[in-house]
């Protein structure tokens, strides 16, 4: 079924108490499969997106908290430089890509093609439309060789936006965050939500999928992103014949939640049995 941000839910929420320990676990199990990936050469490139103030850095944040700081780099992306608008728009990305075995974590990507650029109207009809094949291709062609890729979409409602941008006006050390231009793209929100569920639509692939993440919690979206990013993981190893095996020591952690894959097995129990 094709995916669609009107089916997220966006009460979902994590206690406190689960999520710290959930967090604990899946942090551990981050940095044995930054380990992991190391050993095999294999790039990770972590695509996010999302509405504004939707809890991006904060799910970045936490998921490389514990990682190797070697092994990562974040990349946050603006608007091309004017150097840069003399080339193809994917131009600047390839530069960015990481090497094999290291992971390259995108604020903002190559989909500002068919979100920003579409609606502000920075490309023409024709260059946004034609960018899903590019953009399929672009990621095919990586995923085909020693590249995992996800892409998360962190989305929040329109009365908790709000109160962020509220906050983040009141907090010193948040002011810097909000622009006029944040104000003002709320009244496009409809237009976003729109750009995005044709994004997903076009460029959902199995070899680089889009996981969509409710933010109004934000304890409940941080760990999502771990648990989805690590799964994937496992699932791409498995398809190479590799096993996601711990490389470090798991003792003082034997008596916490299991695997990833097993903990997102049990949560798609639980909602359809709801």
């Amino acid at each position: 079924m094709t995916q669609n941000l009107k089916n997220l839910d966006l009460s979902i929420e994590l206690d406190k108490k689960m999520y710290k320990k959930k967090l604990k676990v899946l942090q551990y199990e981050m940095l044995n499969a930054q380990q992991f990936l190391l050993n095999n050469k294999i790039g990770l490139i972590l695509v996010f997106e999302g509405m504004d103030a939707a809890g991006k850095g904060g799910a970045i944040k936490r998921l490389i908290e514990r990682v190797d700081p070697r092994g990562y780099v974040v990349h946050p992306i603006s608007a091309p430089q004017p150097h840069e608008l003399r080339y193809n728009y994917l131009q600047r990305f390839w530069r960015k890509l990481p090497q094999h075995g290291q992971i390259a974590i995108f604020d903002r990507s190559w989909y500002g093609r068919v979100l920003v650029e579409r609606i502000e109207g920075f490309a023409t009809n024709n260059e946004w439309t034609r960018a899903y094949e590019e953009i399929n291709h672009f990621e095919k062609l990586l995923t085909d060789g020693d590249y995992i890729i996800v892409k998360f979409w962190l989305h929040v409602s329109d009365e908790e936006q709000l109160n962020r941008f509220k906050e983040r006006e009141q907090d010193p050390y948040k002011a810097w965050k909000l622009t006029d231009e944040d104000w003002r793209n709320r009244e496009k929100t409809p237009q976003y939500i729109d750009a995005a569920n044709d994004m997903f639509d076009k460029t959902d692939k199995k070899n680089a999928p889009w996981i969509l993440v409710a933010g109004n919690d934000k304890k409940h979206a941080r760990v999502q992103v771990l648990q989805e990013t690590i799964a994937h993981i496992e699932r791409e190893a498995q398809k190479r014949g590799l096993h996601l095996t711990n490389v470090l020591d798991k003792t003082y952690l034997e008596d916490t939640e299991s695997s990833s894959m097993e903990m997102l097995q049990v949560q798609s129990d639980k909602e359809e049995k709801n």
